[in-house]
C-alpha cells in the first residue's frame, strides 16, 4: 500500500513517518498528557517522548505575546536586573519594557 502511495504522490513515506506524525500530533495537543503520550508510544523514558515538543514559531511567539498582554494588566513592569540594557530589551520585548 505505501509503496502504490508513494509512487503516485512521488513521496517516500515509512510506517515510521507515520507514527513519528502520530506522535508529533499528540504531544503538540494540550488535552494529551506526555506520559500518556509516552504510553502509547511505548518509550521506556519520557526523555524519548519530550523529543517530539518541538513548537513552531507562530506559537511561541503567540505564547511570548499572549503573557505580555497578562503582564501588562498587572500594572508596570519592574526595573530590569542590573547589567541589562534598557535599550536591548525595549528592542526585544517592546517600548514598555522598560
Amino acid at each position: 500500500m505505501f509503496t502504490r502511495a508513494n509512487a503516485t504522490l512521488g513521496a517516500n513515506w515509512s510506517l515510521h513517518d507515520l507514527r513519528h506524525t502520530a506522535a508529533y500530533r499528540m504531544a503538540r495537543d494540550p488535552q494529551v498528557s506526555l506520559c500518556d503520550v509516552q504510553w502509547v508510544m511505548g518509550h521506556a523514558h519520557l526523555s524519548t517522548t519530550q523529543r517530539y515538543l518541538n513548537p513552531l514559531a507562530q506559537d511561541v511567539i503567540e505564547g511570548v505575546l499572549a503573557f505580555h498582554a497578562r503582564r501588562a494588566e498587572h500594572g508596570p513592569v519592574s526595573p530590569p536586573a542590573a547589567g541589562y540594557r534598557a535599550e536591548s530589551l525595549q528592542m526585544l520585548f517592546g517600548k514598555d519594557a522598560v
